[in-house]
């Protein structure tokens, strides 16, 4: 009779494991999670409260790889925007902004956090909409939740508006022969500058400021300069 191969296996003896020898899939480890990009984003924490009295400064990034939001046709898709905005809400406003590359600048008002937050939703639906329009996009346009800074003194609100208002001078170290106003702003319409200056014929996009704040008590600390530009440090 022919030998056949054996089809029993051998059996190990149990051997006593340690906590170390228990594989892990949760818990923090050493190089998890996503990954840092060129610059931080925005946590996503619980907004705080919002009062009706302090503007605040809101910083709006694209995704990477558009064109210059600079170019006369983008801009007026942001314009167009605040415009619209102005007109469908009575409770929050952009009084001032301002265009880079990539990335929007504005001083915005409203009535509490809720309205805050309708307020944003609605200019960004109508910004994105635009923006795909005239940059034949289909893809995603925004790259991030905006920033909020809420400005509660008259201080902060100088410091503000010169940010946004010359923020193109920080981004392309603007000095001689470079534009003092931005035309890719709210700028050309501000009266807050130290010499009067004649606005525009049509009407200014954002809506006239409403708090006392960012209305009038910033003046305190002096009107500004066209050629003053934002702090760097």
């Amino acid at each position: 009779m022919a030998r056949g191969r054996s089809t029993s296996k051998r059996v190990r003896a149990p051997r006593q494991l340690t906590f170390d020898d228990i594989p892990r899939w949760g818990g923090r480890r050493k190089g998890a999670g996503r990954k840092a990009g060129p610059r931080p984003r925005v946590r996503h924490r619980t907004r705080p409260e919002h009062a009706y009295y302090h503007p605040s400064h809101v910083t709006l990034r694209a995704v990477s790889g558009l064109p210059s939001f600079r170019q006369q046709v983008v801009y007026k898709a942001v314009e167009g925007a605040v415009r619209k905005t102005r007109e469908r809400r009575e409770d929050f406003a952009i009084v001032e902004f301002s265009v880079q590359d990539d990335h929007l600048h504005a001083l915005v008002e409203a009535d509490d956090k809720a309205s805050f937050t309708r307020g944003m939703r609605t200019f960004i639906a109508l910004a994105v909409r635009a923006l795909k329009r005239v940059l034949r996009r289909k893809g995603p346009i925004m790259g991030d939740r905006y920033h909020r800074r809420d400005l509660t003194s008259p201080k902060q609100v100088r410091i503000g508006l010169v940010y946004v208002l010359a923020n193109h001078k920080k981004h392309y170290r603007a000095t001689s022969g470079a534009p003092r106003i931005d035309p890719f702003s709210t700028a050309p319409w501000f009266e807050g500058w130290v010499h009067v200056r004649k606005p525009p014929d049509e009407p200014r996009p954002g809506r006239e400021a409403g708090t006392h704040l960012l209305r009038s008590l910033w003046k305190r600390h002096g009107l500004i300069h066209p050629g003053e530009a934002p702090r760097t440090g």
